[in-house]
């Protein structure tokens, strides 16, 4: 299909010429003032303009201004006409945003060579933009499944780190739902706008699933044991928060953002820490604990009461789950964090099919 060139010129004669020099191998759309043009742009969009600069009521730099502020409009070639060939003219032309210019009167080889090396240099631009294009949908979709196949091993991997306590791989599902439920929560509430964006929450979310990654390093016969461990073997189960950074930083520290990587070491480091400063592995007390790992503490302990444990059957009904965490409100979990979590009960309910 021929391309589309609208030609704007108050001359009668100089349209009539265009056309006939032009119409062989394009189609023609004619405009005799910058007003019609414009109107006729408002529904049509040619592949070039030929604008003529001397016209009354609106001239060609006028019509060309007008054309600067709309994207589209913008985007449309224009080759400016005139009878003025000063230096002067030609170089306000191509300050306004002009590919070129013609004077007047035509010569038509001249004419049609500078319409025609425009055209070309437009197809050029036009399938260079959509090469660009398809290799950036191609780079994104690409890093989509990278990104996707990462959080397929990094979940696969922790949930055979939980199976060898004897878990079947629900609790890593479980606390990572946990996770976003409390930080969409907190977020939709507006509370710590200054770490809780939609950025922090989605890497959050994706770095809960290796909160216990360091248990790989702890004894079967600690992870295993039915009953309640000794001191000693406690000591031993604490060390995971240690060993889990480590894990991080080797597995993923030199492959992935260090935003995100952060956030992992925060979550997997500082779970067990708690609010009065008496947890482990380090101490820390209130709002120098991360916030990633008051938001897991929460969300870990929850599970581990609500199922089944080899040291301890799952605890009935939930509302017994939310009275024993809403004693350790102010000493073991951060304030506002438990607070909003005891207030999503009907939530939870929901969407662990718990009825009443």
């Amino acid at each position: 299909m021929k391309n589309i060139i609208l030609v704007v010129d108050d001359d009668k004669t100089n349209l009539t010429r265009a056309q006939k020099i032009l119409l062989p191998f394009y189609r023609i759309a004619a405009c005799n003032s910058g007003v019609a043009a414009l109107k006729y742009l408002e529904n049509n969009r040619p592949d070039l303009i030929l604008l003529d600069i001397n016209m009354p009521e609106m001239d060609g730099f006028e019509v060309m201004e007008q054309l600067q502020k709309s994207e589209e409009t913008k985007a449309i070639p224009v080759i400016f006409l005139t009878a003025d060939d000063t230096a002067e003219t030609e170089v306000k032309c191509f300050q306004v945003g002009a590919i070129d210019f013609v004077t007047k009167p035509f010569v038509p080889d001249i004419l049609l060579s500078r319409v025609g090396k425009t055209m070309e240099l437009e197809q050029y631009r036009h399938n260079l933009e959509n090469m660009v294009k398809e290799q950036a949908e191609k780079i994104t979709e690409d890093a989509r499944r990278i990104s996707e196949l990462q959080e397929s091993v990094i979940v696969g991997m922790a949930n055979l780190i939980e199976s060898r306590d004897g878990s079947t791989g629900k609790h890593v599902k479980n606390t990572q739902m946990y996770v976003r439920m409390i930080a969409n929560e907190l977020y939709q509430r507006k509370l710590f706008p200054a770490e809780l964006t939609p950025e922090y929450i989605e890497n959050l979310c994706k770095a809960a699933p290796l909160h216990d990654v360091g248990k790989i390093k702890v004894a079967d016969s600690i992870l295993q044991k039915p009953g309640k461990l000794t001191p000693e073997e406690f000591d031993a189960m604490k060390l995971h928060t240690t060993y889990s950074r480590k894990i991080i930083q080797t597995i993923i520290g030199d492959v992935e953002d260090e935003y995100y990587v952060r956030i992992v070491e925060d979550i997997a480091m500082y779970h067990h820490e708690r609010w009065d400063g008496t947890g482990y592995p380090t101490g820390l007390a209130g709002d120098s604990i991360p916030l990633a790992a008051r938001i897991m503490a929460v969300a870990d302990v929850f599970d581990a009461l609500y199922e089944e444990r080899c040291y301890k059957p799952p605890i009935r009904p939930i509302e017994r789950i939310m009275q024993i965490m809403s004693e350790g409100r102010g000493t073991q979990f951060d304030p506002t964090v438990i607070d909003v979590f005891m207030e999503m009960l009907p939530k939870l309910k929901e969407v662990l099919g718990i009825e009443g």
